[in-house]
């Protein structure tokens, strides 16, 4: 069973891997920015269930991240 197609709305995303991924299978995520939350998913296996979180959650992750 496909995620993607069970979960209304979702295959309508644009989703996005970080500049950083390197092609070697690591340890990579997929971030999709809906309406009024931010989708993040495991790039390797799609199939498991997707993490939704507020966009200023994200935001406040993308930042602490970047400082590092």
């Amino acid at each position: 069973m496909n995620v993607e197609k069970s979960v209304p709305g979702v295959t309508e995303l644009a989703w996005f891997k970080s500049s950083y991924s390197s092609g070697e299978g690591g340890q990579c995520i997929e971030v999709a920015a809906g309406a009024r939350v931010v989708h993040v998913r495991d790039t390797k296996d799609r199939a498991r269930a997707m993490v939704d979180v507020a966009p200023s959650a994200w935001m406040a992750f993308v930042g602490f991240a970047a400082r590092g």
